[in-house]
């Protein structure tokens, strides 16, 4: 039988036309759309790990939980002690996890591979809260919502720790807003080269550039709205995504080269957002951790309340 080369071309090419969406669902049927975290647990900090890894902590005791963003698994590397975890930020260089302490006014970084809590900085005496962390090549920078102030943490060669007396307190200036009695700085995002924070104000719905070795801050005009109840915070080239975390949407923002202005282009949500903190990115999709802030105060026992990772796809 003479076969028609023509008809057989076609042929395979609609095999592979009906096979690549097929393909392409089964991607995405592979990581699970929520991911349960252990009852009780009151996560607040999420941070992407080494390949699909995530990590999250608890607002109560300080338990820090490594898991799979695939299989969904997730297991306590970190027993809870007096402590809280807040936002938190991997290091892929040391293996470290850097934790926001919350009102403890401290920084925890831990081994990410065996948990072990590996050092413990003061970061201020006063009565605070330090809330998330960013880390770059140079540093990791934590913010404080209750001063009108940061800290960093110079890093060495492959992210190596400073001592206890390193800390650096960096004062911010007057061009960024601050209201007492309320939750002012919250999320920190920095640029690819470390030269420049953003932080945003979840007491005035604003995003600020800032100078990391200055504290000199400014201002990021946006259009399209605000970022009210902004919490965690991840940029990606020119696009901020910044959790809200009372309003259960993930703000999405396409920035000026030189951060000087913004615009919201949208808001990413889910059916399963239960007031979601903050968030880690992985390929094509984030993950926000439900923090449930409107029904369980933070750092109050909720024995047998649960608690999710949401995945939301970007595009």
């Amino acid at each position: 039988m003479k076969r028609n080369p023509k008809r057989l071309i076609q042929l395979l090419l609609l095999v592979l036309a009906l096979a690549i969406p097929l393909t392409s669902v089964a991607a995405r049927q592979s990581f699970p759309e929520v991911i349960p975290l252990p009852e009780g647990f009151q996560p607040e900090g999420i941070a992407r790990g080494n390949g699909h890894t995530f990590y999250t902590g608890s607002l109560n005791g300080g338990a820090i939980f490594r898991g799979d963003l695939r299989s969904g698994e997730v297991e306590m590397i970190a027993e809870p002690g007096a402590r809280m975890a807040v936002g938190m930020k991997f290091d892929p260089r040391s293996g470290l996890l850097f934790v926001a302490g919350g009102a403890f006014g401290t920084a925890y970084v831990f081994n990410g591979k065996t948990g072990e809590l590996d050092t413990t900085y003061q970061l201020t005496p006063s009565a605070s809260f330090i809330n998330d962390v960013i880390v770059t090549r140079q540093a990791a920078y934590f913010t404080d919502s209750f001063q009108k102030q940061f800290y960093r943490l110079p890093l060495g060669p492959m992210g190596a720790l400073p001592g206890p007396g390193d800390v650096q307190t960096v004062l911010l200036g007057p061009g960024f807003d601050f209201m007492q009695a309320a939750f002012n700085a919250n999320g920190i995002a920095a640029t690819a080269d470390g030269s420049q924070l953003i932080i945003v104000n979840s007491a005035f719905g604003k995003l600020y550039k800032v100078d990391p070795l200055s504290g000199e801050a400014s201002a990021i005009e946006l259009s399209g709205g605000d970022v009210q109840s902004g919490d965690g915070m991840i940029l990606r080239g020119r696009t901020m995504y910044v959790v809200q975390n009372i309003l259960n949407q993930i703000a999405v923002i396409e920035l000026q080269p030189d951060l000087s202005a913004g615009v919201i282009t949208g808001h990413l949500t889910s059916p399963f957002f239960r007031v979601p903190a903050t968030a880690a990115a992985f390929g094509n999709a984030l993950y926000a951790v439900n923090a449930r802030f409107d029904e369980i105060p933070p750092g109050q026992p909720a024995p047998n309340d649960t608690f999710e990772a949401v995945r939301v796809e970007i595009h």
